[in-house]
């Protein structure tokens, strides 16, 4: 498992003392408010003391105490902002999508496989997970009717397909 996850992408400077507009890739404002430092690259190296974050409608304003000036904002544009997951709560049934990929599907009951989780995708009502095999593409939406089980540590979700999903009758 990565120890470091992606978090969101700086896309603006805001203001003139090194405040920065955040594209938020977590699921929202207050996860991102319980971390107190992040990160400027994968391996957890360039740490960066966070001193504030605030909404501003579907980003983040963020500033660091490392950054203090417009332009030492503007070298940061377009860089992604990871964190360390043990500094993060997260609800004991919640998963990051980091430990969601590559994890084998396979039918709850029967064993069947039916392919590699290769995204997390999300258009509002649910996460959906792209399942490939064989290059061929399958759309599973992440709700208690289908998926039974996710075990991001063995790499396993377990499944009850709807009548349909994987035949190709």
């Amino acid at each position: 498992m990565k120890q470091y996850l992606e978090i969101g992408k700086l896309i603006n400077t805001h203001g003139i003392k090194g405040e920065m507009k955040l594209e938020l890739w977590c699921d929202d404002i207050e996860y991102l408010k319980q971390f107190k430092i992040l990160y400027l690259d994968e391996n957890g190296n360039q740490a960066q003391n966070v001193v504030s974050v605030r909404p501003q409608k579907n980003h983040a304003i963020i500033k660091f105490e490392e950054i203090t000036s417009i332009d030492m904002a503007e070298s940061l544009k377009g860089r992604v902002l990871f964190c360390n997951r043990d500094d993060a709560e997260i609800d004991e049934d919640a998963n990051y999508v980091a430990d969601i990929i590559g994890c084998r599907v396979m039918h709850a009951e029967n064993k069947t496989e039916y392919g590699e989780v290769a995204d997390v995708l999300n258009y509002g009502a649910s996460d959906i997970l792209d399942i490939v095999q064989n290059e061929k593409h399958c759309y599973i939406p992440v709700i208690p009717d289908i998926v039974k089980g996710i075990d991001s540590e063995s790499q396993i979700i377990r499944i009850i397909p709807m009548k349909g999903l994987f035949d190709e009758d």
